[in-house]
């Protein structure tokens, strides 16, 4: 017999006494069963975020109509497990990419990858091994502008839910940025901007740092300040040299943008402003 499949109810609405029971009492009377159950309240902004996990139930849709009739005014969704669709833009590094397809081949990533495009040619025999579409759209003495209205033709014939930048080595345009809002998951070094530019290991290494790390956040328009989603860090000393500090920061840095895209496709992530609550 096929096990139910799960369900998500994620609320965000102004905050006040008796939500929760508001909302699992819908919850009740559809009949579903819980399995987990987050909430915040931002007591900044006296917003309630909750992330109810369920299954059962015989009409999702039933139940997203009872629960917004309950709380007019909150935002309201019921989404299934689905596998969303993604492009991943990428430069000429593999570390990160070649995550991805490995998670994806294993059925770890929870998402498609439809296909992957690039400036550059140099990953498309790393991304074929594992029957993805490849395309490249060089960005030779093009414009930014016209360089993007190609790059935006080869991702219309995929129409993603989301596209990962997996060291993609150029910067997007505001225009380009907003055309997917909300739908662009980028991944960097944590110590930038502190080392920005060429070689960013190599300073860190003349710097003496400590700590290697990286981070995954939303695109905006804003240059490396979107809301962010995950970082981890990995200790390193006075032995390791500039390669040795680059090596273990592609480790980190394929391991964070993997765990940010996990909780992105599980709806664990909300966006509040330029913050993120995350219920891990």
């Amino acid at each position: 017999m096929t096990p139910p499949l799960n369900h998500v109810l994620l609320v965000t609405c102004p905050d006040r006494p008796g939500l929760i029971h508001t909302i699992t009492g819908v919850l009740l009377r559809h009949g579903v069963n819980v399995i987990s159950n987050d909430e915040f309240v931002d007591r900044d902004l006296q917003q309630f975020v909750m992330r109810s996990e369920f299954v059962g139930g015989e009409d999702a849709s039933a139940l997203r109509q009872d629960v917004q009739a309950a709380l007019p005014e909150a935002s309201v969704v019921v989404s299934g497990f689905a596998r969303p669709r993604i492009v991943v833009l990428a430069s000429h590094e593999p570390h990160c990419l070649g995550e991805l397809l490995l998670r994806q081949v294993n059925g770890e990533l929870g998402a498609t990858i439809q296909g992957v495009v690039s400036n550059r040619p140099a990953l498309r025999r790393l991304t074929e091994r594992f029957d993805i579409a490849f395309h490249c759209v060089p960005h030779g003495d093009l414009t930014r502008e016209a360089h993007e209205e190609g790059l935006g033709r080869e991702l219309d014939r995929f129409n993603p839910d989301y596209l990962v930048l997996a060291k993609y080595m150029r910067i997007l345009s505001p225009g380009f940025v907003e055309r997917y809002a909300g739908r662009i998951v980028n991944i960097h070094h944590s110590f930038l901007p502190a080392f920005a530019g060429a070689n960013p290991y190599r300073q860190a290494f003349a710097r003496g740092v400590k700590i290697i790390g990286a981070t995954a956040h939303f695109v905006t328009a804003a240059l490396d300040e979107g809301p962010i989603i995950a970082q981890d860090v990995v200790p390193v000393d006075h032995s390791y040299r500039a390669n040795e500090m680059a090596q273990a920061g592609r480790d980190v840095e394929k391991i964070v943008l993997a765990k940010a895209l996990k909780l992105l496709f599980e709806n664990r992530v909300f966006v509040m402003g330029n913050r993120t609550i995350v219920f891990d």
